[in-house]
């Protein structure tokens, strides 16, 4: 293919000419040098990536907000519904729009039989969050509409795959447990119909009030590294349920939402309050990261721990094993916050107690971060909604440290 070498030749010396007269330090995007000193912000820390209304969080206030409304207002007086709305749409609804929406969320629950067919190929071993992310993606397939990037068909896509996420990993809890799928159950909230397709029977008020609480406490968070991902990849214009998939992807990891199922493995290890001071000594001798403390904002205690640490208190109460991981856990706490609350502000974060409330529900420990997913999907949507209208792809720049100039050396010649 000699006319293909020459074609290659050519290319690189025309390039080579047309260039050569422009000094290399003028090459300011992936390039070894660059015209004024540069601050390396490993994972972009501080950068900013856009404009938002959707959520705020001031670090060292400790504060949480969506769309201007404060996260104890919202987990006292709303629904995971009516919040998913205010992320979506950027107001509170009124009663019309507020049962015209869940209509669409009753409605968006059934999903294709394939999908649930898909789920019961899957191994029983697989991580949930996995059989959550391949199951979101057959559905796309099935959405003749999902590649029509418009702001309009997305808000109804949106809706879609806020209520059917619920019912993916409510059906591959069943599966992954030898049971039989149960269909939703369209009389119940959210909340109560997420719970109703995991455990087969309806829930008791405290477990369905609590589970929206949890719902509500995840659904959004700022520019996190999942609703990063699923920027990105909306950013190029893919169809939504690529980015959500992506965004799940993301929030699997152990350092993101994998953190709480960390937790309840950390404090069962640790066994009862009485070990407390003796592992705690040795984790920080070994410069152990202790799960469920410490966050990139916040500086400050976690305002979704604040009302998750009592909740879980109330779930413990009366279970004397569940109550053994709460008395670990505040043993711990007291601990941590003593060595390194007043000089490096670490307090507890949302992982932290969000585990024992789940343990206390009775849900499996692998099954903590889909809980996570299944809230978060109202933040990660609303986020690219509302950057659809302004969308610019992202394409951050990299610093380039590796040799310029090597020359080719052939392989009989190596």
């Amino acid at each position: 293919m000699k006319v293909v070498d020459e074609i290659i030749k050519k290319a690189a010396e025309r390039a080579a000419k047309e260039t050569e007269n422009v000094p290399e330090e003028l090459f300011v995007g992936e390039a070894v040098q660059w015209p004024v000193e540069l601050k390396i912000g490993k994972g972009l820390e501080g950068a900013i990536a856009c404009e938002t209304k959707i959520g705020y969080v001031n670090g060292p206030k400790g504060w949480l907000i969506y769309r201007g409304y404060n996260i104890f207002d919202l987990a006292l007086h709303s629904c995971y519904e009516e919040t998913a709305y205010l992320l979506l749409f950027g107001e509170l609804p009124n009663k019309q729009q507020f049962e015209e929406f869940k209509e669409k969320m009753l409605k968006y629950r059934d999903i294709p039989e394939e999908v649930i067919e898909t789920l019961k190929k899957i191994p029983k071993t697989t991580h949930p969050m996995a059989a959550l992310r391949t199951g979101l993606s057959v559905l796309g397939n099935f959405d003749d509409k999902a590649d029509e990037v418009t702001l309009e068909n997305d808000q109804e896509i949106a809706i879609k795959i806020i209520s059917s996420l619920a019912t993916i990993a409510g059906a591959f809890y069943r599966i992954r447990n030898g049971k039989e799928v149960v269909k939703p159950d369209k009389t119940l909230s959210h909340a109560g119909n997420f719970l109703y397709m995991m455990f087969g029977e309806k829930p008791s008020e405290l477990a369905e009030r609590l589970m929206d609480i949890a719902l509500i406490l995840h659904a959004d968070h700022g520019m996190n590294a999942s609703t990063f991902t699923t920027m990105v990849i909306n950013s190029s214009l893919s169809d939504l349920y690529s980015s959500i998939v992506g965004g799940i992807g993301s929030l699997k990891g152990p350092l993101h939402g994998g953190a709480n199922e960390q937790v309840i493995y950390m404090l069962k290890e640790i066994g009862t309050p009485d070990n407390v001071e003796q592992w705690y000594k040795k984790a920080r001798a070994e410069k152990r990261k202790v799960m469920g403390f410490g966050h990139r904002v916040y500086k400050a205690y976690d305002p979704r721990a604040r009302i998750l640490g009592p909740l879980a208190e109330l779930m413990a109460k009366d279970d004397p094993q569940l109550n053994n991981l709460y008395q670990t856990a505040i043993k711990l706490e007291k601990l941590v916050i003593e060595d390194l609350g007043k000089t490096k502000k670490v307090f507890p974060n949302v992982d932290y107690y969000s585990g024992i409330v789940y343990t206390g529900l009775g849900i499996d420990t692998t099954f903590f971060t889909p809980i996570f997913a299944v809230s978060r999907v109202a933040g990660w949507c609303a986020r690219v909604l509302e950057y659809l209208p302004v969308n610019r792809i992202f394409r951050p720049r990299a610093v380039y440290t590796g040799p310029l100039k090597r020359e080719y050396v052939l392989m009989e010649n190596r």
